[in-house]
């Protein structure tokens, strides 16, 4: 077992990324589509992580016209979806749970988006996994309360991209797929807390 302490420095916060090495025979690949949900722009990345190793295998995002029916966008959503599970074949889905926000006309479009995205996967036979703000924040960068520059600039290093992708949806969905292949070790190594 061997401890790593890369660190880096976002907006002046030092950041330690602790990452421990378990030789366990042959390592398993684990593919993860994380998502960004909303009704404008969702955001999806696929991760590909093995050993400790994590990949950018695709990611981007869905954008539908503010003028398109609501009920057309929904399908729209659905369809791009489908399709991302069924080129890309992951074996988690990672969202982020739905939290309450002040504005119930934007909090109620998002959980009906977010309610055709879980749709898609389960018709794809994709296990869906939450993970509340805090928790994603904690896994990739192991502080609960971090900023999303912070989680975004963590997220870029850990997939050795260049830059930070954007529209920032398509950063935080790849986050969320970082952050469920972390929550996912954990449970196998017995470390998660219940």
């Amino acid at each position: 077992m061997e401890n790593k302490k890369p660190e880096c420095t976002v907006d002046g916060i030092r950041i330690l990324w602790y990452t421990i090495s378990v030789k366990v025979g042959r390592c398993r690949k684990l593919r993860v589509l994380g998502i960004d949900p909303g009704y404008a722009i969702v955001g999806w990345g696929v991760v590909e992580y093995v050993g400790n190793r994590f990949s950018p295998i695709g990611y981007g995002a869905i954008l539908t016209e503010k003028d398109t029916p609501f009920e057309q966008r929904l399908c729209e959503i659905y369809d791009s979806v489908l399709d991302v599970c069924r080129r890309y074949a992951p074996e988690a889905l990672s969202i982020e749970k739905l939290y309450y926000q002040h504005n119930q006309t934007t909090v109620i479009g998002v959980a009906e988006a977010r309610g055709v995205i879980l749709l898609a996967a389960a018709q794809c036979g994709v296990p869906i996994y939450e993970y509340t703000p805090m928790q994603v924040k904690q896994a990739i960068t192991g502080y609960g309360k971090a900023v999303k520059k912070q989680i975004q600039e963590m997220t870029r290093m850990m997939l050795h991209l260049e830059t930070i992708p954007k529209p920032d949806d398509t950063a935080d969905a790849l986050g969320m797929a970082i952050a469920h292949c972390h929550c996912s070790r954990s449970r196998l190594m017995g470390t998660q807390p219940r």
